[in-house]
């Protein structure tokens, strides 16, 4: 492998390694802790082995009681390395044999393997440049639980695996369900032997291996290369060399290897997660939701108010003098509310009343509506977690909602320009008929007193005093008529800008309660989505 080659797939399992990181990350609390536990490993296991030496391929020896294991991996290293093996310590630890001292140490170390020989060069195969570590591995069918735990352990962390088999158990479950199977993505980095084929007649040494080979196939495992050995008779040991030697030379077993362990880290995330983009949060949906939480949160009650009040602040304020201290005595909608004060709104709340469970069914309903329809397509366990951040904001919605409507300017304190216009006649029209009244109520005295009474002006004949009289009474009922009309357009004029206002502001508070939340929800389920892409093989 070229240098430039080398530095390309380097950079490439950077980028997968580090989207791997990503899509782990943005799986919290969705994806099955599982899953995000052997991403986790992977990377975990991926940083420790890219520090260690890159010069040595580790390849190990895994197999069944019985398998003839140790025996080949005596008869590939060319020493009886392995004899040791009665003289191990009880808990039956590895056995290394190794091809290049120089910075081994270190990986050895963090293999747990202490058992290590030197080995004699062996002609064609490896010598102490070639830079390999061939392990021999306890039974993965061993009844002692720490040398399965070793095994499964061993599976994990060495560069290439050499799965021994025999022709009696070739097929065994065991191994295929709990191994070969679930590596299925490790393909490029596994060899498979079948050892012992002295013990077969050799008419059946064929039809075993195409079985074999059937197997693997069946498992995922199709290009993984099958070899038949004996390590008695020496048949196939130049073969089984020469495969381990290929992959060594090449010095991609580390990167293959770390490469499978992501593309198996990446589907398996996959799988615990599902497949699919959620709809997203469109325009019309956050207008319903909001429409709804309108009314939920008694909306139209409080344009009602604005209405009412603005007609009977009108009442009092251009209405006839004579009878518009009546109108004190009818309580201000809005003061009733709690929304018509002078305080500044953040120390306020509202009186509207509260909830009742129509409203939280209404509330319920429409923000079950919202997140049902932004999460379409999304897979199981994220649309469930699109929907409980939906729930979690409406559980803070009643009194965000109440905040939101007791903020708003409902314009109640603002007063309009014709009051004051019609206030001023209206008193003029009072003076009118209290002037009229005066000067007739002199006459009456200084004819009472038997006093000389004078002329009185008239127009048209009739008397001015009561031309007086009749032009203020006619006007105050004329204007007091006409302040009711041009109040009741200018409330309803007054109810719509507050309608806008108060539906603003509530769905300001949806938007920051639920559709945002929800929003980040469906961005982050997009960006694990992109993530998990470019961590996965292709």
């Amino acid at each position: 492998m070229s240098r430039h080659s080398g530095a390309r797939g380097s950079t490439r399992l950077d980028n997968r390694l580090q989207a791997l990181q990503d899509a782990r990350e943005l799986g919290e609390g969705v994806v099955a802790d599982e899953a995000l536990q052997e991403a986790f490993d992977v990377l975990e296991r991926a940083s420790s082995r890219r520090s260690l030496s890159a010069d040595h391929t580790v390849v190990g020896f895994f197999g069944a009681t019985g398998s003839g294991k140790s025996s080949l991996f005596n008869a590939v290293s060319g020493a009886e390395i392995a004899t040791a093996a009665a003289r191990r310590p009880t808990t039956s630890e590895p056995l290394a044999g190794v091809w290049g001292a120089r910075e081994s140490e270190a990986l050895l170390d963090w293999l747990e393997v202490g058992n290590r020989h030197h080995a004699a060069p062996v002609d064609g195969f490896a010598d102490e440049q070639t830079g390999l570590i061939l392990l021999d591995l306890p039974d993965f069918d061993s009844t002692r639980a720490a040398n399965r735990e070793i095994v499964q352990r061993m599976v994990g962390m060495v560069d290439v695996l050499v799965w021994v088999l025999d022709p009696q158990k070739y097929a065994d479950a065991a191994l295929h369900n709990g191994f070969l199977a679930p590596l299925a993505t490790h393909g490029a980095v596994t060899l498979v032997v079948l050892n012992q084929v002295d013990r077969l007649p050799a008419h059946d040494v064929r039809p075993v291996l195409d079985s074999l080979h059937a197997i693997l196939a069946g498992e995922g495992l199709e290009q993984v290369r099958v070899l038949a050995s004996s390590a008695t008779t020496g048949v196939g040991i130049p073969e089984v060399r020469a495969a381990i030697r290929k992959v060594v030379v090449q010095r991609e077993a580390q990167s293959r290897r770390l490469d499978a362990d992501v593309t198996k880290a990446a589907e398996d995330m996959r799988r615990a997660s599902g497949e699919g983009e959620a709809a997203g949060v469109r325009a019309g949906a956050k207008t319903r939701l909001a429409e709804e939480l309108a009314q939920a949160a008694n909306v139209p009650a409080v344009v009602r108010a604005v209405g009412q009040s603005y007609r009977l602040e009108s009442v009092r304020r251009t209405g006839w003098p004579v009878t518009r201290w009546l109108s004190r005595f009818r309580p201000d909608p809005l003061r009733r509310l709690n929304l018509r004060r002078d305080t500044p709104s953040e120390l306020n709340r509202t009186s509207l009343p509260p909830a009742g469970a129509p409203e939280r069914a209404r509330t319920d309903a429409a923000v079950r509506e919202f997140a049902d329809s932004a999460s379409a397509g999304a897979p199981g366990p994220w649309r469930a977690a699109i929907r409980g951040t939906a729930r979690a904001g409406r559980d803070r919605l009643p009194d965000a909602l109440d905040q939101a409507i007791a903020g708003t300017d409902l314009g109640a304190n603002r007063t309009a320009w014709w009051w004051g216009v019609f206030n001023i006649v209206q008193w003029l029209a009072l003076l009118t008929v209290v002037g009229g009244l005066g000067w007739l109520g002199v006459l009456a005295g200084l004819a009472y007193l038997q006093l000389p009474v004078p002329e009185v002006p008239r127009v048209e004949g009739w008397p001015v005093p009561t031309l007086m009289i009749a032009l203020g009474v006619v006007l105050g009922i004329f204007l007091a008529i006409t302040g009711r009309f041009i109040a009741a357009g200018a409330a309803r004029a007054r109810a719509a800008r507050a309608r806008r206002r108060l539906n603003s502001a509530v769905a300001g508070a949806a938007g920051e309660l639920v559709v945002a939340p929800v929003e980040a929800e469906i961005a982050r389920l997009a960006a694990f989505n992109k993530a998990l892409k470019k961590a996965g093989p292709g």
